[in-house]
């Protein structure tokens, strides 16, 4: 009976890393605005959609700032290089700054980030 835990504790190993590169997807709180077409249409410089897989997070401004002409967010409570290409340079309608991360392994990734109009 023993062998048979020992077996499974791959699967469940294998299923939990699975779940925690699990993308969040939109939830809807975006359904009735009217920047829905706006936030669908964001991509990064890479070409990657920013919004059409997974909702954007706004950010305080105490989690967000510029290093060596580069930007860093704060995400689970690691600083975190913002890779240039992800930078969204369009004018923010939204008026807030927004990352769009996603997980690897629990480890925070950045899809898209977009800087506050204010910056």
């Amino acid at each position: 009976m023993a062998s048979v835990a020992f077996r499974m504790i791959p699967l469940v190993a294998v299923t939990a890393m699975i779940g925690l590169t699990a993308q969040a997807r939109d939830d809807g709180r975006y359904a009735n605005s009217p920047l829905k077409g706006w936030f669908e249409s964001l991509h990064s410089k890479g070409g990657g959609p920013c919004c059409a897989d997974a909702d954007g997070t706004a950010l305080a401004d105490v989690d967000w700032e510029t290093r060596d002409g580069h930007y860093r967010v704060r995400l689970l409570g690691n600083w975190i290089e913002v890779p240039d290409d992800t930078v969204i340079t369009e004018p923010n309608r939204a008026g807030r700054t927004m990352v769009w991360p996603y997980y690897v392994n629990g480890r925070p990734m950045i899809r898209c980030f977009m800087p506050g109009s204010m910056t």
